[in-house]
């Protein structure tokens, strides 16, 4: 599940009427044009490796990329806990937490797990990369433009996610699943009743999400169309 941080200041004139705006450290602006780059590589990534050198060995070229770029979002909680962002500091960790189960628990742990090498691997790559590219660049922007994002980003940061996030969920709960024979043999029956018993926490944490962003979106949404109504009659 993706990590809905967002700096103080910001994007949408919906969020600005409801929040007080609230100065970003600079380095946090860094952060998101460094992370939303290392997720554009991501992408490059699952996009070239199967059609340059085939998809058996998409896994092994790409996997470690994914883990290092995916483990930079600790950022995230220590941004939550410190106050750089305004998402709460326990949903920040748990999403974040959701993620390292997947690439350390599962792709560094387990390489040779059946999931690795299963269309979910791509599907999940896709969905990560495409969710915080476009997530990570609309939190800079916004930022560098004190609050006024380029449209273009906006609506994908507000659209895309109807489609990413429940592909996103679907592909992290059949890792989980494909992998969790393998993680009784090499770790313990322990450890494939807990990816197995994590499943039932996928649906509603996804719930959760994806309703507070259908919330957002409606707000930011109907921003827009009012922005573009004055637009019209001035």
């Amino acid at each position: 599940m993706s990590s809905e941080s967002a700096p103080k200041a910001d994007a949408s004139s919906a969020t600005k009427k409801a929040t007080k705006k609230v100065e970003t450290p600079e380095w946090v602006v860094y952060y998101n044009l460094l992370s939303g780059s290392l997720w554009a590589l991501v992408l490059f990534n699952i996009v070239v490796v199967p059609i340059v050198f085939g998809d058996e060995i998409l896994f092994p070229m790409t996997s470690n990329v994914l883990i290092g770029v995916q483990t930079l979002a600790i950022i995230e909680v220590y941004n939550s806990a410190v106050g750089n962002v305004k998402s709460p500091v326990f949903t920040t960790a748990m999403q974040v937490a959701s993620r390292y189960l997947i690439v350390w628990g599962i792709f560094y742990a387990l390489p040779e797990a059946p999931s690795n090498y299963h269309w979910c691997y791509k599907s999940l790559n896709f969905a990560w990369a495409i969710t915080e590219v476009i997530r990570y660049y609309y939190y800079a922007q916004n930022t560098l433009t004190s609050g006024n994002p380029p449209k273009i980003l906006t609506l994908l940061r507000y659209n895309a996610f109807i489609v990413l996030y429940p592909i996103g969920v679907a592909s992290e709960m059949l890792t989980c699943y494909l992998a969790a024979d393998e993680a009784a043999l090499v770790v313990g029956r322990w450890y494939a009743v807990l990816l197995r018993g994590i499943l039932i926490v996928y649906p509603p944490g996804l719930f959760v999400l994806y309703t507070h962003m259908l919330k957002q979106r409606k707000k930011v949404m109907k921003s827009l169309r009012e922005d573009a109504t004055k637009e019209k009659y001035n």
